[in-house]
Protein backbone atom coordinates (compact mmCIF):
# COMPACT_ATOMS: atom_id res chain seq x y z
CA UNK A 1 0.00 0.00 0.00
CA UNK A 2 1.25 3.35 -1.31
CA UNK A 3 -1.72 4.83 -1.94
CA UNK A 4 -2.58 9.09 -0.52
CA UNK A 5 -4.83 8.81 1.80
CA UNK A 6 -7.40 11.77 1.17
CA UNK A 7 -8.95 13.19 -1.72
CA UNK A 8 -6.42 14.95 -3.73
CA UNK A 9 -7.41 18.50 -3.57
CA UNK A 10 -6.97 17.96 0.60
CA UNK A 11 -3.43 16.28 0.14
CA UNK A 12 0.11 18.30 0.55
CA UNK A 13 1.17 19.03 -3.03
CA UNK A 14 3.55 20.53 -5.58
CA UNK A 15 1.76 22.10 -8.44
CA UNK A 16 4.54 23.42 -11.54
CA UNK A 17 3.13 25.78 -14.41
CA UNK A 18 4.73 27.45 -16.83
CA UNK A 19 4.65 31.37 -17.32
CA UNK A 20 3.61 32.64 -20.58
CA UNK A 21 5.27 35.34 -22.16
CA UNK A 22 8.58 37.23 -20.87
CA UNK A 23 8.87 37.54 -16.81
CA UNK A 24 11.62 39.52 -15.81
CA UNK A 25 13.56 39.47 -12.06
CA UNK A 26 15.25 42.56 -11.12
CA UNK A 27 17.11 43.68 -8.32
CA UNK A 28 16.41 47.27 -8.14
CA UNK A 29 17.52 48.82 -10.98
CA UNK A 30 19.53 45.66 -11.97
CA UNK A 31 18.13 43.00 -14.10
CA UNK A 32 18.89 39.48 -12.91
CA UNK A 33 16.47 37.19 -15.77
CA UNK A 34 14.86 37.50 -18.54
CA UNK A 35 12.93 34.66 -19.62
CA UNK A 36 10.32 32.95 -21.94
CA UNK A 37 10.66 29.63 -20.16
CA UNK A 38 10.02 30.52 -16.51
CA UNK A 39 7.53 28.73 -14.32
CA UNK A 40 5.89 28.66 -11.04
CA UNK A 41 6.19 26.67 -8.69
CA UNK A 42 3.11 25.88 -6.36
CA UNK A 43 3.69 24.40 -2.98
CA UNK A 44 1.32 24.06 -0.08
CA UNK A 45 1.66 26.25 2.80
CA UNK A 46 4.22 28.62 0.89
CA UNK A 47 4.70 31.16 -1.16
CA UNK A 48 4.52 30.93 -4.89
CA UNK A 49 8.13 30.76 -6.33
CA UNK A 50 9.36 31.87 -9.39
CA UNK A 51 12.21 29.60 -11.84
CA UNK A 52 14.08 30.84 -14.05
CA UNK A 53 16.29 28.89 -16.67
CA UNK A 54 19.64 29.21 -15.71
CA UNK A 55 20.91 30.38 -18.93
CA UNK A 56 18.19 32.99 -19.05
CA UNK A 57 19.99 34.66 -16.13
CA UNK A 58 21.55 38.21 -16.72
CA UNK A 59 24.07 38.36 -13.67
CA UNK A 60 27.03 36.82 -13.07
CA UNK A 61 27.01 34.27 -10.60
CA UNK A 62 29.74 32.88 -8.20
CA UNK A 63 30.40 29.21 -8.05
CA UNK A 64 28.52 27.03 -5.76
CA UNK A 65 29.27 28.54 -2.19
CA UNK A 66 29.49 25.93 1.08
CA UNK A 67 26.05 26.49 2.21
CA UNK A 68 23.14 23.31 1.16
CA UNK A 69 19.79 23.01 2.15
CA UNK A 70 17.55 19.89 1.50
CA UNK A 71 14.33 19.66 1.28
CA UNK A 72 12.46 15.70 1.10
CA UNK A 73 9.85 16.91 -1.93
CA UNK A 74 12.86 19.23 -4.11
CA UNK A 75 16.24 17.99 -2.62
CA UNK A 76 19.76 19.37 -2.53
CA UNK A 77 19.58 23.50 -2.77
CA UNK A 78 22.90 24.76 -4.27
CA UNK A 79 23.55 27.93 -3.22
CA UNK A 80 25.63 30.90 -5.54
CA UNK A 81 26.01 34.21 -4.55
CA UNK A 82 24.71 37.54 -7.00
CA UNK A 83 27.89 39.42 -8.16
CA UNK A 84 26.99 43.05 -8.70
CA UNK A 85 29.09 45.52 -9.77
CA UNK A 86 29.72 46.69 -6.65
CA UNK A 87 28.35 44.42 -4.01
CA UNK A 88 27.91 41.10 -3.84
CA UNK A 89 24.57 39.29 -2.18
CA UNK A 90 25.86 36.09 -0.46
CA UNK A 91 23.83 32.70 -1.60
CA UNK A 92 21.66 34.93 -3.21
CA UNK A 93 20.08 32.24 -5.89
CA UNK A 94 19.60 28.73 -5.33
CA UNK A 95 18.70 25.55 -8.00
CA UNK A 96 17.63 22.24 -7.85
CA UNK A 97 20.65 20.31 -9.71
CA UNK A 98 18.93 16.90 -9.22
CA UNK A 99 15.69 17.47 -8.05
CA UNK A 100 12.75 14.78 -6.73
CA UNK A 101 10.79 13.27 -9.29
CA UNK A 102 7.60 15.51 -7.73
CA UNK A 103 10.04 18.70 -8.94
CA UNK A 104 12.05 17.04 -12.34
CA UNK A 105 10.16 20.49 -13.70
CA UNK A 106 12.66 22.93 -12.20
CA UNK A 107 15.74 20.97 -13.12
CA UNK A 108 18.31 23.96 -14.71
CA UNK A 109 16.54 26.39 -13.14
CA UNK A 110 17.59 29.01 -10.38
CA UNK A 111 15.28 30.99 -7.53
CA UNK A 112 16.19 34.67 -5.98
CA UNK A 113 16.49 34.88 -2.77
CA UNK A 114 13.57 37.28 -1.43
CA UNK A 115 14.64 40.95 -0.07
CA UNK A 116 13.62 44.42 0.12
CA UNK A 117 14.86 44.88 -3.20
CA UNK A 118 14.01 42.12 -5.31
CA UNK A 119 11.21 42.33 -7.80
CA UNK A 120 9.19 40.08 -10.38
CA UNK A 121 7.42 41.03 -13.26
CA UNK A 122 5.44 38.21 -14.39
CA UNK A 123 4.31 40.23 -17.40
CA UNK A 124 0.48 38.99 -18.57
CA UNK A 125 0.62 36.73 -16.11
CA UNK A 126 -1.47 36.49 -12.57
CA UNK A 127 -0.85 33.40 -9.91
CA UNK A 128 -3.59 31.15 -9.52
CA UNK A 129 -2.29 29.04 -6.23
CA UNK A 130 -4.55 26.42 -5.27
CA UNK A 131 -6.85 26.86 -2.33
CA UNK A 132 -5.62 25.73 0.59
CA UNK A 133 -7.31 22.62 2.06
CA UNK A 134 -7.57 21.34 5.23
CA UNK A 135 -4.96 18.40 5.40
CA UNK A 136 -6.79 16.16 7.49
CA UNK A 137 -7.82 11.90 8.35
CA UNK A 138 -7.81 9.41 10.36
CA UNK A 139 -3.50 10.21 11.19
CA UNK A 140 -4.51 13.52 12.20
CA UNK A 141 -7.23 12.54 14.44
CA UNK A 142 -5.42 9.81 15.95
CA UNK A 143 -2.80 12.61 16.68
CA UNK A 144 -5.26 14.74 17.78
CA UNK A 145 -6.87 12.39 20.42
CA UNK A 146 -5.41 8.77 20.71
CA UNK A 147 -1.86 9.59 20.81
CA UNK A 148 -1.33 11.45 24.07
CA UNK A 149 -2.41 8.58 25.29
CA UNK A 150 0.63 6.58 25.38
CA UNK A 151 2.60 7.32 28.20
CA UNK A 152 6.40 6.31 27.31
CA UNK A 153 8.35 7.77 24.50
CA UNK A 154 8.88 4.34 23.39
CA UNK A 155 5.34 3.26 23.12
CA UNK A 156 4.59 6.20 21.20
CA UNK A 157 7.10 5.82 18.95
CA UNK A 158 5.49 2.45 18.06
CA UNK A 159 2.14 3.42 17.59
CA UNK A 160 3.01 6.27 15.35
CA UNK A 161 4.83 3.57 13.18
CA UNK A 162 2.09 0.93 13.46
CA UNK A 163 -0.40 4.16 12.24
CA UNK A 164 1.51 5.12 9.34
CA UNK A 165 1.70 1.61 7.82
CA UNK A 166 -2.09 0.94 8.66
CA UNK A 167 -2.80 3.84 6.81
CA UNK A 168 -1.24 3.23 3.69
CA UNK A 169 2.46 4.97 4.48
CA UNK A 170 4.66 2.53 2.96
CA UNK A 171 7.38 2.16 5.91
CA UNK A 172 9.83 -0.10 6.65
CA UNK A 173 11.79 2.14 9.50
CA UNK A 174 10.67 4.82 11.57
CA UNK A 175 13.29 7.00 14.05
CA UNK A 176 13.03 9.18 16.54
CA UNK A 177 16.25 11.16 17.71
CA UNK A 178 15.34 13.54 20.59
CA UNK A 179 18.14 15.30 22.43
CA UNK A 180 18.49 15.56 25.79
CA UNK A 181 19.79 17.87 28.72
CA UNK A 182 21.31 15.34 30.50
CA UNK A 183 25.19 15.29 32.37
CA UNK A 184 25.92 11.94 30.24
CA UNK A 185 23.63 11.16 27.94
CA UNK A 186 23.10 13.32 24.68
CA UNK A 187 19.83 12.57 23.66
CA UNK A 188 18.30 9.21 23.16
CA UNK A 189 17.41 7.52 19.65
CA UNK A 190 14.47 5.19 19.23
CA UNK A 191 14.49 3.39 16.17
CA UNK A 192 11.02 1.20 14.71
CA UNK A 193 11.58 -1.77 12.20
CA UNK A 194 8.85 -3.27 10.69
CA UNK A 195 8.57 -7.03 11.37
CA UNK A 196 10.47 -6.70 14.75
CA UNK A 197 8.79 -7.01 17.65
CA UNK A 198 11.15 -5.05 19.81
CA UNK A 199 11.95 -1.37 19.89
CA UNK A 200 15.53 -0.16 19.74
CA UNK A 201 16.65 2.37 21.92
CA UNK A 202 19.60 4.01 22.25
CA UNK A 203 21.18 7.26 24.73
CA UNK A 204 24.07 7.79 23.28
CA UNK A 205 27.08 9.77 25.30
CA UNK A 206 28.17 13.09 23.89
CA UNK A 207 30.75 11.78 22.36
CA UNK A 208 28.91 10.83 19.45
CA UNK A 209 29.24 14.71 18.21
CA UNK A 210 32.90 13.71 17.56
CA UNK A 211 31.86 9.76 15.99
CA UNK A 212 32.81 9.11 12.04
CA UNK A 213 29.16 7.71 11.88
CA UNK A 214 27.14 10.57 13.45
CA UNK A 215 29.53 13.30 11.79
CA UNK A 216 28.09 14.49 8.30
CA UNK A 217 24.90 11.96 8.74
CA UNK A 218 21.11 12.93 8.15
CA UNK A 219 21.17 13.19 11.95
CA UNK A 220 23.90 16.03 12.20
CA UNK A 221 22.49 17.33 8.96
CA UNK A 222 19.41 18.05 10.39
CA UNK A 223 20.16 18.87 13.94
CA UNK A 224 22.61 21.57 13.00
CA UNK A 225 19.28 23.51 11.57
CA UNK A 226 20.56 22.84 7.71
CA UNK A 227 17.19 21.05 6.83
CA UNK A 228 15.79 17.79 5.87
CA UNK A 229 17.36 15.52 4.10
CA UNK A 230 15.79 13.20 1.36
CA UNK A 231 17.40 10.78 -0.92
CA UNK A 232 16.50 7.94 -3.14
CA UNK A 233 17.82 3.91 -2.18
CA UNK A 234 16.96 2.20 -5.54
CA UNK A 235 18.76 0.17 -7.03
CA UNK A 236 19.62 2.80 -10.05
CA UNK A 237 20.46 5.50 -7.48
CA UNK A 238 24.20 5.21 -6.19
CA UNK A 239 24.56 8.14 -4.46
CA UNK A 240 25.55 6.90 -1.26
CA UNK A 241 26.78 10.40 0.61
CA UNK A 242 25.45 9.26 3.64
CA UNK A 243 26.70 5.80 5.23
CA UNK A 244 23.57 4.30 6.41
CA UNK A 245 22.08 4.43 2.84
CA UNK A 246 24.16 1.66 1.26
CA UNK A 247 23.01 0.05 4.80
CA UNK A 248 19.35 0.50 4.12
CA UNK A 249 19.78 -0.24 0.15
CA UNK A 250 20.53 -4.05 1.43
CA UNK A 251 17.93 -4.14 3.46
CA UNK A 252 15.36 -3.37 0.33
CA UNK A 253 14.72 0.22 1.04
CA UNK A 254 13.68 2.68 -1.88
CA UNK A 255 13.18 6.16 -0.42
CA UNK A 256 15.09 7.70 2.82
CA UNK A 257 13.66 11.05 4.45
CA UNK A 258 14.92 12.84 7.80
CA UNK A 259 12.89 15.75 8.65
CA UNK A 260 13.29 18.26 11.24
CA UNK A 261 11.37 18.39 14.37
CA UNK A 262 11.51 21.31 16.63
CA UNK A 263 10.71 22.06 20.47
CA UNK A 264 9.19 25.32 21.08
CA UNK A 265 12.85 26.63 22.56
CA UNK A 266 14.42 26.09 19.35
CA UNK A 267 15.79 22.43 19.44
CA UNK A 268 15.96 20.89 16.86
CA UNK A 269 15.68 16.84 17.04
CA UNK A 270 15.20 14.37 14.16
CA UNK A 271 12.38 12.03 12.62
CA UNK A 272 13.92 9.59 9.60
CA UNK A 273 11.56 7.43 7.56
CA UNK A 274 12.22 4.70 5.14
CA UNK A 275 10.09 3.36 2.37
CA UNK A 276 10.05 0.02 0.98
CA UNK A 277 7.65 0.79 -1.51
CA UNK A 278 9.30 0.44 -5.25
CA UNK A 279 7.93 3.63 -6.33
CA UNK A 280 9.01 6.06 -2.55
CA UNK A 281 7.10 8.02 -0.34
CA UNK A 282 3.72 9.38 -2.23
CA UNK A 283 4.46 13.09 -1.91
CA UNK A 284 0.35 13.13 -0.40
CA UNK A 285 1.92 10.73 2.30
CA UNK A 286 5.19 12.20 2.68
CA UNK A 287 3.68 15.96 2.84
CA UNK A 288 1.28 14.89 5.26
CA UNK A 289 3.82 13.62 7.71
CA UNK A 290 5.76 16.70 7.49
CA UNK A 291 2.55 18.72 8.29
CA UNK A 292 1.99 16.77 11.10
CA UNK A 293 5.39 17.06 12.55
CA UNK A 294 4.65 19.97 14.57
CA UNK A 295 2.34 17.77 16.52
CA UNK A 296 4.42 15.20 16.99
CA UNK A 297 7.11 17.25 18.24
CA UNK A 298 5.30 18.67 20.93
CA UNK A 299 4.01 14.68 21.92
CA UNK A 300 7.84 13.97 22.14
CA UNK A 301 8.31 17.20 23.76
CA UNK A 302 6.38 16.33 26.99
CA UNK A 303 8.29 12.91 27.37
CA UNK A 304 11.49 15.14 27.31
CA UNK A 305 11.13 17.93 29.37
CA UNK A 306 9.39 15.61 32.11
CA UNK A 307 12.54 13.13 31.00
CA UNK A 308 14.91 16.66 31.20
CA UNK A 309 13.44 17.72 35.02
CA UNK A 310 14.01 14.52 36.41
CA UNK A 311 17.40 13.96 35.33
CA UNK A 312 18.31 18.03 36.71
CA UNK A 313 16.73 17.02 39.76
CA UNK A 314 18.55 13.80 40.49
CA UNK A 315 22.27 15.65 39.23
CA UNK A 316 21.56 18.48 41.71
CA UNK A 317 19.79 17.15 44.71
CA UNK A 318 19.92 13.64 44.32
CA UNK A 319 17.47 10.36 42.71
CA UNK A 320 15.47 10.13 45.81
CA UNK A 321 14.92 13.92 46.62
CA UNK A 322 14.75 14.81 42.75
CA UNK A 323 11.79 12.24 42.68
CA UNK A 324 9.89 13.89 46.02
CA UNK A 325 10.04 17.17 44.13
CA UNK A 326 9.34 16.06 41.21
CA UNK A 327 6.31 14.28 42.54
CA UNK A 328 5.04 17.52 44.10
CA UNK A 329 6.84 18.92 47.35
CA UNK A 330 7.78 21.80 46.13
CA UNK A 331 6.18 24.23 49.17
CA UNK A 332 8.42 25.58 52.02
CA UNK A 333 8.00 23.70 54.41
CA UNK A 334 6.85 20.11 52.72
CA UNK A 335 9.23 16.97 54.06
CA UNK A 336 8.57 14.50 56.40
CA UNK A 337 10.98 13.78 59.95
CA UNK A 338 12.63 10.56 59.11
CA UNK A 339 14.99 8.49 61.31
CA UNK A 340 18.58 8.41 59.55
CA UNK A 341 22.44 8.10 59.21
CA UNK A 342 24.29 11.41 58.16
CA UNK A 343 27.33 11.24 56.40
CA UNK A 344 29.60 14.48 56.28
CA UNK A 345 32.73 13.73 54.24
CA UNK A 346 35.17 16.46 54.08
CA UNK A 347 38.03 17.24 51.47
CA UNK A 348 41.23 18.03 53.65
CA UNK A 349 43.84 20.60 53.10
CA UNK A 350 41.63 22.79 50.49
CA UNK A 351 43.47 26.01 51.19
CA UNK A 352 47.15 24.30 50.71
CA UNK A 353 45.86 21.79 47.60
CA UNK A 354 45.08 25.30 45.82
CA UNK A 355 47.93 27.27 46.90
CA UNK A 356 49.85 24.18 45.44
CA UNK A 357 48.61 23.05 42.57
CA UNK A 358 46.90 25.53 40.84
CA UNK A 359 43.02 26.57 41.19
CA UNK A 360 42.91 24.41 37.39
CA UNK A 361 43.98 20.81 39.05
CA UNK A 362 42.26 22.03 42.10
CA UNK A 363 38.69 22.01 40.56
CA UNK A 364 40.05 18.21 38.62
CA UNK A 365 40.80 16.76 42.29
CA UNK A 366 37.78 18.15 43.91
CA UNK A 367 35.45 16.44 41.07
CA UNK A 368 37.81 12.78 41.47
CA UNK A 369 37.25 13.37 44.85
CA UNK A 370 33.06 14.09 44.86
CA UNK A 371 32.91 11.22 41.99
CA UNK A 372 34.30 8.74 44.84
CA UNK A 373 32.47 9.73 47.78
CA UNK A 374 29.01 9.94 45.63
CA UNK A 375 29.80 6.31 43.77
CA UNK A 376 30.44 5.17 47.53
CA UNK A 377 27.18 7.02 48.98
CA UNK A 378 25.20 5.29 46.00
CA UNK A 379 26.43 1.91 46.24
CA UNK A 380 25.48 1.32 50.02
CA UNK A 381 21.98 2.68 49.65
CA UNK A 382 22.33 6.47 50.43
CA UNK A 383 22.07 9.67 48.79
CA UNK A 384 24.37 12.66 48.47
CA UNK A 385 22.21 15.96 48.64
CA UNK A 386 24.39 17.91 48.30
CA UNK A 387 27.99 19.52 48.03
CA UNK A 388 29.30 21.98 50.41
CA UNK A 389 32.29 23.65 49.57
CA UNK A 390 34.98 21.08 49.69
CA UNK A 391 32.33 18.66 51.57
CA UNK A 392 29.57 15.82 50.97
CA UNK A 393 26.58 15.48 52.91
CA UNK A 394 25.06 12.46 52.46
CA UNK A 395 21.80 10.40 53.89
CA UNK A 396 21.14 7.00 54.69
CA UNK A 397 17.69 6.48 55.16
CA UNK A 398 17.03 4.15 58.22
CA UNK A 399 13.08 3.09 56.78
CA UNK A 400 12.47 1.20 60.09
CA UNK A 401 16.01 -0.80 60.34
CA UNK A 402 18.17 1.90 62.22
CA UNK A 403 21.34 -0.91 62.49
CA UNK A 404 21.13 -1.18 58.32
CA UNK A 405 21.77 2.61 57.85
CA UNK A 406 24.40 2.96 60.59
CA UNK A 407 26.46 -0.25 58.99
CA UNK A 408 25.51 1.08 55.50
CA UNK A 409 26.83 4.31 56.18
CA UNK A 410 30.19 3.05 57.94
CA UNK A 411 30.51 0.89 54.77
CA UNK A 412 30.65 4.06 52.70
CA UNK A 413 32.99 5.70 54.53
CA UNK A 414 35.57 2.94 54.22
CA UNK A 415 34.92 2.75 51.03
CA UNK A 416 35.51 6.53 50.60
CA UNK A 417 39.11 6.52 52.40
CA UNK A 418 39.92 3.72 50.54
CA UNK A 419 39.73 4.94 46.81
CA UNK A 420 40.72 8.27 47.75
CA UNK A 421 43.87 6.82 48.76
CA UNK A 422 44.06 4.84 45.33
CA UNK A 423 43.58 7.45 43.25
CA UNK A 424 46.11 7.72 39.70
CA UNK A 425 46.31 10.64 37.77
CA UNK A 426 45.83 13.31 40.68
CA UNK A 427 48.35 16.23 41.41
CA UNK A 428 48.10 15.86 45.52
CA UNK A 429 47.34 12.90 47.12
CA UNK A 430 43.78 12.97 48.42
CA UNK A 431 42.82 12.54 52.41
CA UNK A 432 39.12 13.15 53.92
CA UNK A 433 37.64 13.70 57.07
CA UNK A 434 34.18 12.06 58.04
CA UNK A 435 31.76 12.62 60.55
CA UNK A 436 28.64 10.18 61.12
CA UNK A 437 25.55 10.62 63.25
CA UNK A 438 22.51 9.15 63.61
CA UNK A 439 19.34 10.65 64.69
CA UNK A 440 16.05 12.50 63.79
CA UNK A 441 16.02 14.69 61.11
CA UNK A 442 13.95 16.94 59.38
CA UNK A 443 13.71 15.76 55.63
CA UNK A 444 12.49 18.57 52.85
CA UNK A 445 12.20 22.00 52.07
CA UNK A 446 13.49 24.75 53.67
CA UNK A 447 14.56 28.36 52.73
CA UNK A 448 12.96 31.55 51.65
CA UNK A 449 9.79 32.06 49.67
CA UNK A 450 11.46 32.12 46.31
CA UNK A 451 14.43 30.28 46.40
CA UNK A 452 13.91 26.66 49.02
CA UNK A 453 16.66 24.34 49.58
CA UNK A 454 15.82 20.59 50.04
CA UNK A 455 17.95 19.37 52.64
CA UNK A 456 18.17 17.64 55.87
CA UNK A 457 17.87 19.68 59.32
CA UNK A 458 18.55 18.54 63.26
CA UNK A 459 20.87 17.43 65.94
CA UNK A 460 22.50 14.58 63.55
CA UNK A 461 23.42 16.67 60.50
CA UNK A 462 24.62 19.08 63.02
CA UNK A 463 26.52 16.44 64.88
CA UNK A 464 28.24 14.81 61.79
CA UNK A 465 29.40 18.14 59.99
CA UNK A 466 31.16 18.71 63.59
CA UNK A 467 32.37 15.29 64.10
CA UNK A 468 33.99 15.78 60.55
CA UNK A 469 36.15 18.68 62.08
CA UNK A 470 36.94 16.94 65.38
CA UNK A 471 38.75 14.37 63.28
CA UNK A 472 40.69 16.70 61.62
CA UNK A 473 42.17 17.84 64.54
CA UNK A 474 42.47 14.82 66.29
CA UNK A 475 44.34 12.85 63.13
CA UNK A 476 41.37 10.05 62.57
CA UNK A 477 39.33 10.11 59.32
CA UNK A 478 36.38 8.67 60.36
CA UNK A 479 34.82 10.04 63.57
CA UNK A 480 31.33 8.52 64.22
CA UNK A 481 28.87 8.98 67.19
CA UNK A 482 29.09 6.06 70.01
CA UNK A 483 26.45 4.13 68.69
CA UNK A 484 27.93 3.35 65.92
CA UNK A 485 30.07 1.08 67.69
CA UNK A 486 30.15 -2.59 67.36
CA UNK A 487 32.21 -5.77 68.28
CA UNK A 488 33.15 -6.29 64.69
CA UNK A 489 34.33 -2.86 63.91
CA UNK A 490 38.09 -1.30 64.69
CA UNK A 491 37.12 1.54 66.49
CA UNK A 492 38.76 3.40 69.36
CA UNK A 493 37.03 5.26 71.51
CA UNK A 494 37.04 9.15 71.76
CA UNK A 495 35.44 9.94 75.26
CA UNK A 496 33.02 12.79 75.50
CA UNK A 497 33.73 15.58 73.19
CA UNK A 498 32.71 18.79 72.74
CA UNK A 499 31.71 20.45 69.77
CA UNK A 500 31.80 24.06 68.23
CA UNK A 501 27.72 24.95 68.55
CA UNK A 502 26.63 21.53 69.94
CA UNK A 503 25.26 22.24 73.49
CA UNK A 504 26.43 18.99 75.30
CA UNK A 505 29.10 16.99 75.14
CA UNK A 506 29.30 14.04 72.11
CA UNK A 507 30.29 10.98 73.34
CA UNK A 508 32.38 9.32 70.15
CA UNK A 509 34.60 6.81 69.00
CA UNK A 510 37.04 6.77 65.71
CA UNK A 511 36.53 4.20 63.52
CA UNK A 512 39.08 2.89 61.25
CA UNK A 513 39.20 2.77 57.85
CA UNK A 514 40.43 -1.29 57.49
CA UNK A 515 38.61 -3.46 59.44
CA UNK A 516 41.99 -5.50 60.10
CA UNK A 517 43.41 -2.98 62.68
CA UNK A 518 42.63 0.03 64.52
CA UNK A 519 44.32 3.71 63.92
Amino acid sequence: MNAPLRDTNQDYAIRIDPLKGVVRAWHGETLLAESSNAKVMYETRLSPTIYFPREDVCIDLSDPSRLQTFCPFKGTATYRDILFAEKTKPNGVWSYDSPMPESFQIAGHVGFMSDTELRIDLGSNALNPPKEGNISGPIVDWLMRGASSHKTPEDLTRALAEKLLEHGVAISRLSIMIWSLHPMIAGRHYIWNKGVEELSTFAPSYEIHDHPAFVDSPLDHVSRGLGGVRQRIGPDAKDDHYGIIADLREQGATDYVAMPLQFSDGQTNVLTLTCDHPDGFTTANLGLIFECSAIISRLFEVFTLRENSQSLLETYIGKRTGARVLGGEIRRGDGDEIDAAIMFCDLRGSSRLVTEIGQGSYIDTLNRFFETATDAVHEHGGEVLKFIGDAVLAVFPADGDPDRARDESLAAAREIVSRLSKLEDVAFPVECAIGLAYGRVTYGNVGSQERLDFTVIGHAANVAARLGDHGKTCGHRIVATADFDAPENATKALGDVILHNVPAPVTCIAVSADLCCSE
